[in-house]
């Protein structure tokens, strides 16, 4: 399909158009033997009807369904359940495919729909229990009116489903139906709830890193570890708040009436960039350092922390802290491959994925009161995570409360993020650290705990197999968590060759591994979505967060009370409190140092709700939320003494926000709602702005390069979809990445497909007899290292100043070139491999070379779209669009370095909401209302997103009335 394909219109005539298309790729593969199977009423069959009247049963009264022409719905009703219930059938009639995939999923039970390819990832998923966790809440942890709006929304979405299978609720169900007689179930409130377990998986923090890190001592030091995860930046990207302090038990923000605290400095602390050094304490640093005492040859050093110090491990003992990381190398390289399988409903999980919301006050607004700005970074899907809708009460009352409108997730009721008629809401991931791998010492009789013998929590669990055999599997379960190497050949033997000390217990037949993660604990978060919606005012909205447990969410807030409004922030999360340790790499599961306070052992240990840290009106008058650090944690005045993480995103994003607003507000000036949408769009690279002056005056000989690097000069560091020069840079970038630190990297680090050879492991001496392997990448294109987010300009940033760094050297391309041995000489080779590289892709004429031919955005149904057959593939998908942005990016268009440079993560929606008035606020969703191939609200959207723009956000009854284009009336 072209690039830049423009979304469908929503008028009939659009639709005849595609439908006639459609027809004629049908009479195409009716020669090739689906036309038996296929027509244009498949396609057409579980289209919704929006107009007129149905009878929905359990309804006590009817309920308005207002849709404006881009397919949004707006709900009126009396009562809560009748408005939960209308949620769900209208789910439903646009969404019921993904609904129906993301039930299964969330239950491990993809293989009763896609056959025995599933079945490893349903293990998995089982093995975790997300269905398990969601049973649980549902049972012993929501409150009666949460489960009477699951239910109704439950039977909302049934009344639906009855009578129709197959092509009356997708195309794709029909395929199913083909294939193997598939009939969907009735939905019920867990499947809603378990929905939340997905979320937190994908953005679950730090685990991936911890994976990493530990795969890295298979060919790095620790000292050249910590070189590629330096500490925050604190002294030149700021943290979300700053200086507040815990006292009495409670957070208390600076510079806040009432908090007790005073001052405006950016309290970036001190420190020598240190990390982990010295007896046995633990510090993070925020000076220039990098806490490895100085650059060491990539491939050399020893892994031991001196001094028995508490390094990046959290381990005392350094023999235990070998143990855990060497024992783990082979079996931690297969865990993430199986998380590589695992279905990423939101997203890669990495450095570079993350979200952008402010808040600026009404008293630096062109309207007088805050504007609101949110765009969540996840995976691009078709139809998008996302789904607009308003649920209104016709009338306040004690039995009909809400009046919200914003982004919900198909499946589950209420509205997740955007406004009601008092306060406005958005949300970022925290980041926070919530997960640790646990090595276990497995006895026949069970797991060694404290020198005991502990007998495992075992379960059995049975997956269906469409077309094919049941098969069963059992999951065993420590104090620490299910048992995840049970679902691995290779985890099986997990520490099999791990060198331990004569204090850990008899290795036997080898360590597992145990996942702790806070999501596996039931909770309230469903009771805190809501109480968000409901909120008045700040400390409603702060009592709402409280039970937002996990996903840990960066929340900010708005009203428009008072002059000029208020603005706020509240970090809420379940975020745990270790005993020992800092969840930087696997922990000894046998030593009750390293459990976490609180969860199974006893006593309580999250940080309390009280002591999360929280503002109100700052006296900056903005809140900038990016997934930078949140606060400076430590022991001195002005420190947060609880570690949230020491995995934060590096704040580009964030600190490119803050300038921005800065410099809007200068000199008096004012921000409106479109300098807000500008603002989002900004494509600026600060990776760019740092190395494009030194690779403008690198010496180039050959002309065809030299040309390439006259892109460069006078470019603005923008990454508009048509500068070549853009395009140029980023290949320079992905070329830098490789050769500096991606050939380096364990082959489990590497993108599948990378080969290199490499020198045979061997205990013997390294010398001329020493024989060279072909090694090959093995990781999945969206984890592979490099990935070029943030952390890698930190790390850059860092070593650029060091023209001899280590990191600087690379193997010569050919037996006739020098090794390259400083900076220089690796930025001219990567200059020379990315004019090539551009060559092949783009072409040799540098005047077609353009950043959104290389960078584009393809939707892809999330499945049969990804793996069915071509043709359905090509009926489903849509795109590709080329788009401007990039990695780090404010316009956070993400793409991974080491695989290429294919969009893979979004904005997936914008939001702009004006508090001065709510119907002047603007919103974008990346595809349409609707989930159907071919209906006019398909991706209808998409093409306005790329281009920046927003659509009106109609809220008051007036507004909606005027922008409705389509009625229908549910009845009981």
């Amino acid at each position: 399909m072209p690039a830049n394909e423009s979304g469908p219109s929503v008028k009939k005539k659009g639709r005849r158009a595609r439908l006639l298309v459609l027809v004629m790729v049908l009479a195409l593969l009716a020669g090739l033997g689906y036309g038996a199977y296929w027509s244009v009423d498949t396609v057409r069959a579980s289209f919704p009807q929006t107009t007129g009247s149905l009878k929905v049963p359990g309804l006590t009264g009817t309920v308005d369904v207002k849709r404006d022409e881009h397919g949004i719905p707006q709900l009126y009703a009396d009562n809560d359940e009748d408005l939960f219930r209308a949620q769900g059938f209208v789910h439903a009639q646009d969404r019921f495919w993904e609904m129906d995939v993301r039930r299964h999923m969330t239950a491990g039970r993809l293989s009763e729909m896609f056959g025995s390819g599933q079945v490893e990832t349903d293990a998995f998923l089982r093995t975790l229990g997300w269905r398990h966790v969601a049973q649980e809440e549902y049972d012993k942890k929501l409150s009666p009116e949460t489960k009477k709006y699951l239910q109704a929304y439950a039977d909302g979405v049934n009344a639906y489903l009855k009578g129709k299978s197959g092509k009356d609720l997708s195309v794709e169900h029909a395929a199913l139906k083909l294939t193997d007689g598939y009939k969907p179930e009735q939905w019920t409130p867990v499947d809603s709830v378990a929905w939340l377990k997905a979320m937190a998986w994908d953005l679950r923090g730090n685990m991936q890193d911890e994976i990493d890190r530990s795969l890295m001592t298979n060919k790095l030091s620790q000292a050249q570890i910590d070189e590629l995860y330096p500490p925050y930046p604190f002294d030149r990207n700021k943290p979300i708040v700053e200086g507040g302090t815990v006292s009495g038990g409670k957070y208390a923000p600076q510079g806040t009436p009432g908090s007790g605290s005073t001052g405006t400095g950016r309290g970036t602390g001190t420190g020598n960039g240190t990390t982990g050094t010295g007896n046995g304490t633990t510090g993070t640093g925020t000076g220039a350092g990098t806490g490895t005492g100085g650059s060491t040859t990539p491939g050399a050093g020893s892994q031991a922390t001196p001094n028995g110090a508490t390094g990046a491990t959290g381990l005392t003992d350094n023999a235990t802290a070998q143990g855990a990381t060497v024992g783990l190398r082979t079996q931690l390289g297969s865990l993430a491959k199986t998380l590589d399988e695992i279905p990423a409903i939101l997203g890669p999980n990495g450095s570079g994925i993350g979200s952008n919301s402010w808040v600026v006050s009404g008293q630096y607004t062109t309207t007088g009161k805050p504007l609101l700005a949110n765009d969540p970074h996840l995976s691009p899907q078709l139809p998008s995570v996302w789904y607009q809708m308003g649920l209104h009460c016709r009338a306040a009352s004690p039995q009909c409360q809400y009046d919200v409108a914003g982004y919900t997730f198909s499946g589950m009721p209420g509205v997740v993020i955007g406004h009601n008629a008092d306060i406005a809401w958005g949300m970022t991931n925290l980041g926070a650290d919530v997960t640790d791998l646990y090595l276990e010492q497995v006895r026949p009789e069970g797991y060694v705990y404290d020198n005991k013998v502990v007998p495992f929590t075992t379960r059995e669990e049975e997956i269906k197999v469409a077309g094919g055999k049941s098969k069963k599997i059992t999951v065993r379960t420590t104090n620490n968590g299910p048992l995840i190497s049970d679902r691995s050949d290779e985890l099986e033997a997990v520490g099999s060759r791990a060198p331990v000390p004569s204090s850990a217990p008899d290795r036997g037949d080898g360590y597992a591994v145990a996942l702790r993660w806070t999501a596996l604990d039931p909770g309230k978060s469903m009771d805190a979505v809501f109480k968000l919606n409901r909120a008045k005012d700040f400390n409603s909205f702060r009592a709402a967060a409280a039970d937002f447990e996990v996903p840990s969410q960066n929340l900010i807030y708005a009203d428009n009370k008072g002059a000029n409004g208020n603005i706020g922030y509240q970090a809420p999360g379940r975020i745990p409190i270790r005993n020992q340790g800092d969840g930087r790499l696997p922990a000894p599961g046998w030593d009750p140092k390293y459990a976490w306070k609180g969860g199974r052992d006893g006593n309580a240990g999250y940080i309390p709700q009280n002591e999360m840290p929280w503002e109100l009106n700052p006296a900056r008058g903005y809140i900038v939320t990016a997934n930078q650090a949140v606060t400076e944690s430590g022991t001195g005045a002005g420190k947060y003494p609880y570690v949230l993480t020491t995995d934060w995103g590096y704040g580009a994003r964030s600190q490119r926000i803050n300038d921005l607003i800065e410099a809007k507000t200068k000199d008096n000036g004012k921000i409106s709602t479109d300098d807000m949408r500008t603002m989002q769009m900004d494509n600026s690279s600060e990776i760019a702005a740092l190395l494009t002056p030194m690779l403008a005056k690198i010496q180039v000989s050959d002309p065809d390069v030299r040309s390439a690097q006259k892109l460069l000069e006078g470019w603005n560091y923008t990454q508009e979809p048509d500068s070549a020069a853009a395009a140029y840079f980023n290949a320079v970038w992905r070329n830098i990445l490789k050769l500096a630190f991606g050939d380096k990297m364990p082959k489990e680090l590497r993108v599948e497909g990378s080969c290199m050879n490499v020198s045979e492991e061997s205990t013997g001496p390294n010398d001329d007899l020493t024989k060279t392997v072909r090694e090959c990448g093995t990781r999945g294109p969206d984890s592979a290292q490099p990935d070029g987010g943030d952390r890698w300009f930190e790390v850059v940033r860092r070593l650029v100043k060091d023209e001899k760094s280590p990191w600087w050297t690379a193997t010569p391309k050919t037996v006739h070139d020098k090794p390259i041995k400083t900076r220089d000489e690796l930025f001219a080779r990567a200059m020379e491999d990315a004019r090539w590289e551009l060559t092949a892709k783009l072409g040799k004429d540098q005047s077609t070379w353009s950043w959104g031919r290389l960078h584009q955005l393809t939707l892809k149904n999330q499945t049969i779209g990804k793996e069915g057959p071509g043709f359905m593939q090509w009926l489903l998908n849509r795109g590709p669009w080329n788009v401007g942005g990039g990695e780090a990016t404010v316009n956070a268009t993400g793409w991974n370095a080491s695989s290429g440079y294919e969009v893979t993560w979004v904005p997936s929606m914008r939001m702009v909401v004006n508090l001065g008035d709510l119907d002047k606020s603007r919103w974008i969703n990346l595809t349409g209302a609707s989930g159907h191939a071919y209906a006019g609200t398909y991706t209808d959207q998409t093409e306005m997103w790329a281009k920046g723009e927003l659509l009106e956000w109609p809220f008051a009854k007036g507004a909606v009335d005027k922008s409705t284009v389509d009625t229908l009336t549910l009845k009981p």
